[in-house]
């Protein structure tokens, strides 16, 4: 199982990914506002547990178990931060109270708050 902090580091590779063409460790620490040889420990331990291949340039992609591991963490997050907002938490502290929620909920629980807000429209 992987550590909360991995959690966060490949959600993070995931977001990145989205407007970068290629994610290096820079990237990630500047995103994180993490020391980048903080993040180069993270990243091999990232490695270690079959979730990141990294290249000899240092360009960082997923393997299949790190991919699904970002993407779950990632749905948490957008699905969360709805939620909250919903409730009429302001949309930076919903981002940041998801943030730490995210990585404690059960699936289970995760599911059913999913399944009620896509049945109420807001999912």
């Amino acid at each position: 199982m992987i550590y909360e902090s991995g959690e966060m580091y490949l959600e993070t590779i995931l977001i990145l990914s989205k407007t970068l063409s290629e994610v290096h460790a820079v990237d990630i620490s500047a995103e994180m506002g993490i020391s980048k040889p903080s993040v180069s420990r993270a990243l091999g331990r990232l490695k270690d547990e079959n979730c990141l291949i990294i290249d000899a340039s240092g360009r960082i992609a997923f393997t299949e178990k790190g991919r699904s591991i970002a993407e779950k963490i990632y749905e948490r997050h957008q699905v969360l931060t709805k939620m909250l907002v919903s409730l009429g938490v302001n949309e930076a502290a919903a981002a940041e109270d998801a943030c730490k929620i995210e990585h404690d909920l059960s699936d289970e629980t995760f599911e059913k708050i999913k399944e009620h807000f896509t049945k109420m429209g807001k999912g």
